[in-house]
């Protein structure tokens, strides 16, 4: 998962997206328990479970849903969890700036997506021999997880096939959640859609956290 202190946005820009998340509050629940089980140091799926995963968020884009997507984002305490001793304020840093940015790039897919037409999801692309075990104490995290970079979203709009990358998704007890929906570090804090491309894409590129 990406270190926050080396890549954590303005204190300015923080406040902004502070005031988004704060809006949102009362409609994101955390998905999980704090607790980590066995099912941890197995990757997940990369293949049926995360397609059908992938086209719920395809949906929540196009229908510019927060609800649908608010459960396909990584859960809160398992955040803290991993974070705690290792960052200054991990809940202030999920609520502030991950989940303020995941709602950003929701709004910015969404307006894209849309505006090239009726869009259909295709599929994902996903590399498997990106997928990589993050040991606990790396990426300033407390417990490991398994990190997949890039994985694409493939879809259609008037018979043309495009693609748009989503830029991180990380573990947690067997399944895959969304950490970073646009690209990580960024320029400016906004919402920003990542690596679209016409035809399926190339997934990755390897790295991160």
């Amino acid at each position: 998962m990406t270190s926050p202190r080396r890549r954590r946005p303005s204190l300015g820009h923080l406040g902004v997206l502070g005031v988004v998340a704060g809006l949102v509050a009362s409609t994101w629940v955390s998905a999980a328990t704090a607790s980590v089980n066995p099912t941890q140091r197995v990757e997940p799926s990369r293949g049926l479970p995360l397609t059908q995963r992938m086209s719920t968020l395809f949906r929540a884009i196009t229908t510019d849903s927060t609800a649908i997507a608010a459960p396909l984002f990584f859960p809160e305490s398992a955040y803290v969890s991993m974070k705690t001793g290792q960052i200054p304020a991990p809940a202030s840093d999920y609520r502030e700036r991950l989940v303020a940015l995941y709602r950003l790039d929701l709004a910015r897919y969404h307006h894209v997506i849309v505006a090239q037409g009726a869009a259909a999801f295709v599929g994902v692309n996903v590399a498997g021999t990106r997928a990589q075990w993050i040991s606990p104490g790396d990426c300033e995290n407390s417990i490991g997880y398994w990190h997949v970079p890039g994985v694409r979203l493939v879809y259609r709009v008037a018979g043309v096939v495009r693609s748009v990358a989503v830029d991180s998704l990380i573990s947690w007890r067997g399944v895959w959640y969304v950490v970073h929906l646009g690209p990580n570090p960024r320029r400016l804090n906004v919402g920003t859609l990542d690596a679209p491309a016409l035809g399926r894409g190339r997934a990755g590129p390897p790295g991160g956290c």
